[in-house]
């Protein structure tokens, strides 16, 4: 498939590992006051001053992560950055530098991986964080990726997943499901392809979710909005094994209970149209879907006056005492409880 896809093919080892970099990276600005030293010697150089430091690292493997049937490789690349740097916005930070490792097959030309590229420097682009390294090897079988993210915030704004105390009040940015029916639209049309090579699918109806899907973007602007609405949020997580698993883990992490109402799940009417077509329960899908890559964070009562009627933010529950336990409250008013059932990517591997 990426061999139809490129007029010229140039093999890896015509360039080498240095050649191969060198050629990835030939227009890489700066941009970054942070960054000392970028690509082009034994390591990186970064200088925070007086912020403190925040990390990530967060890995792709071609066949369990991403299939390259429906992906294309600038997505891919695009996508791989930006989830990265969700991670680093779930810690209220802002987010400066990436480096990008990658494992490849000789199945993959020269070519490609510049379209891979292409997608890793629009979105250090868009999002203004610096490539400053990374390392290139063999892979035996398919495309591996690992990105670490970089980035700051200063001592006593950094958000937790522990604060979370009882009555405070769980919120959650954008609308939630919309990737994961992404995904179930991606996957039938794989199959009719399967079957019917000359098939060609209307995927006009879904162009949203199928957005969310291959290109998410990270929550960049809610350290912004809450920064200038004077919100401190006392805990924090990003949602991409799903709703349930990451309320879970807030729960588990501040030794708190939880509990979300079902009537306030933020739900875009594309969604619940499409999970009626495919017989899906939309608050299943909303609660364990995944890769939305949206924001779940807890605020003191006394801040929800800051926050009411924002389109950003809604309120989906409360924190309760730990002996409470973890609930979804569903339009019936029953009490069930929360479980895990999102992405875990050792089970699903």
């Amino acid at each position: 498939m990426i061999e139809d896809k490129h007029t010229e093919r140039t093999n890896i080892e015509d360039l080498g590992e240095f050649g191969l970099i060198k050629q990835l990276t030939r227009d890489v600005e700066l941009k970054q006051a942070s960054t000392l030293k970028g690509i082009g010697d034994d390591a990186a150089v970064l200088d925070f001053k007086a912020k403190e430091c925040v990390i990530s690292t967060d890995m792709l493997v071609e066949g369990v992560h991403f299939d390259l049937s429906y992906m294309p490789l600038k997505h891919l690349g695009y996508k791989a950055v930006v989830v990265n740097l969700s991670d680093i916005y779930a810690m209220n930070a802002a987010a400066s530098q990436i480096t990008v490792s990658i494992a490849i097959s000789n199945r993959f030309p020269v070519e490609a991986l510049e379209e891979l590229y292409q997608g890793i420097k629009t979105a250090a682009k868009i999002y203004k964080v610096d490539l400053v390294g990374g390392d290139t090897t063999t892979s035996t079988r398919g495309l591996i990726m690992s990105i670490t993210a970089i980035g700051y915030q200063d001592k006593n704004k950094v958000v937790y997943r522990s604060g979370a105390k009882p009555n405070d009040l769980v919120v959650v940015t954008g609308d939630l499901g919309a990737a994961y029916m992404g995904l179930q639209i991606l996957e039938r049309e794989k199959k009719v392809f399967e079957v019917n090579p000359n098939s060609q699918p209307d995927l006009d109806l879904y162009t949203y979710l199928i957005e969310r899907q291959l290109k998410p973007e990270a929550r960049k602007d809610i350290q912004i909005l809450l920064e200038a609405l004077e919100v401190q949020p006392t805990s924090m997580i990003d949602i991409s094994d799903g709703l349930s698993s990451e309320a879970l883990h807030l729960s588990s992490n501040s030794e708190v209970g939880v509990t979300l109402y079902e009537e306030k799940l933020p739900l875009d009417p594309v969604v619940i149209n499409t999970c009626e077509e495919f017989n899906l329960n939309s608050t299943t899908v909303a609660l364990n879907g995944g890769e939305d890559y949206e924001l779940l964070f807890t605020i003191s009562q006394e801040d929800y006056t800051k926050i009411k009627g924002n389109p950003n933010l809604t309120v989906i529950g409360h924190i309760t005492e730990k002996n409470s336990g973890n609930y979804l409250v569903t339009r019936s008013n029953e009490s069930v409880a929360l479980k895990a059932q999102g992405w875990n990517p050792i089970k699903n591997s």
